[in-house]
């Protein structure tokens, strides 16, 4: 445990009726191919999941949840670019 060879789980919280997530994707993908093996994205549909949703106080979507061996050290409701997404991430990669 907090080894920093271990991946961070990225929690993507999404509805298939939710157009913003759809929207997201695209920008969560370049995310992803920029951090490589280094994150884990798990999407979680809030109608589906409903109890995931509570469990992290997910009010609004898309909201993304970055975790640390199992602890929340970053969240974002809605969504920014990719370099801006990235420019806030990278921070929380190289502690």
């Amino acid at each position: 445990m907090g080894d920093k060879t271990e991946p961070l789980l990225l929690l993507d919280f999404q509805a298939t009726w939710c157009e913003p997530c759809k929207w997201s994707e695209p920008v969560m993908e370049q995310v992803l191919r920029h951090f490589g093996d280094r994150i884990v994205l798990e999407k979680i549909d809030i109608d589906q999941f409903p109890e995931r949703a509570r469990e992290f106080h997910v009010l609004s979507v898309p909201t993304f949840v970055l975790l640390r061996d199992g602890k929340e050290i970053w969240r974002y409701r809605g969504f920014d670019s990719a370099p801006a997404m990235i420019r806030m991430m990278e921070p929380l990669l190289s502690v």
